[in-house]
């Protein structure tokens, strides 16, 4: 019984581990966009500056699990569960890295005045917000249904992304001093696409947990 609750107490642990490090990822992407805004250089280097922690913390998680492995050697649920967790601190940690592009192309675009106002890029990274908040609740819950819903989610941002994209180039094709600038910011779509993608994986390893079934939600 004391070895159980020790188990118990450790996937508690693991799962304290995942939320605080998707808070984390939250604040960079969050940081990101804020530079990217106002073209912070100052809040971009933040964000850069930060992406250590973030990669601390799924070494932590990796580490952890390994551990528990190789001590408790699991089975069934219990290795999904830890198997899972190794998932998805590897999609927070590329998060984060992906929070660090969009926060490097605010450093390199300082300075400059955007050729268009910052419409649906910022709400591309709100979707992604919330995705990321719905990706953990759904891991702390075990909620399927929520986890599925990741995938319209993700459709909504893949939609605003194309759009993103075509309003870019359109308005290179008749500036074409502006065609650098508009190159960085479908980047950044790009990368806030690429947030929701590894958002709808939580999902998946959300529905691995649960059931043991490998879904595709992208």
């Amino acid at each position: 019984m004391q070895k159980r609750q020790a188990f118990d107490i450790a996937l508690r642990q693991l799962q304290l581990k995942l939320l605080e490090m998707g808070e984390r990822v939250q604040q960079a992407v969050r940081g990101a966009m804020d530079a990217l805004k106002t073209l912070d250089p100052v809040k971009g280097q933040r964000v850069v500056d930060g992406d250590q922690d973030i990669n601390l913390q799924e070494n932590e998680i990796v580490d952890l699990c390994v551990r528990l492995i190789a001590t408790q050697q699991p089975v069934a649920g219990d290795l999904r569960k830890i198997v899972a967790g190794m998932r998805i601190a590897g999609d927070l940690e590329r998060m984060g890295d992906l929070a660090v592009d969009v926060a490097k192309t605010a450093v390199r675009l300082q300075g400059q005045p955007l050729i268009k106002p910052l419409i649906d890029i910022p709400r591309m990274a709100e979707l992604c917000d919330q995705m990321v908040s719905d990706a953990l609740h759904a891991y702390v819950q075990g909620n399927v249904a929520l986890a599925r819903k990741l995938a319209e989610q993700d459709d909504e941002i893949d939609h605003i992304y194309r759009k993103v994209v075509e309003d870019l180039f359109a308005l290179s094709a008749d500036e074409p001093d502006a065609v650098s600038q508009a190159m960085s910011l479908a980047f950044v779509g790009r990368y806030l696409e690429r947030i929701g993608d590894h958002a709808t994986n939580i999902g998946e390893s959300v529905i691995y947990i649960v059931s043991g079934e490998r879904s595709d939600l992208n």
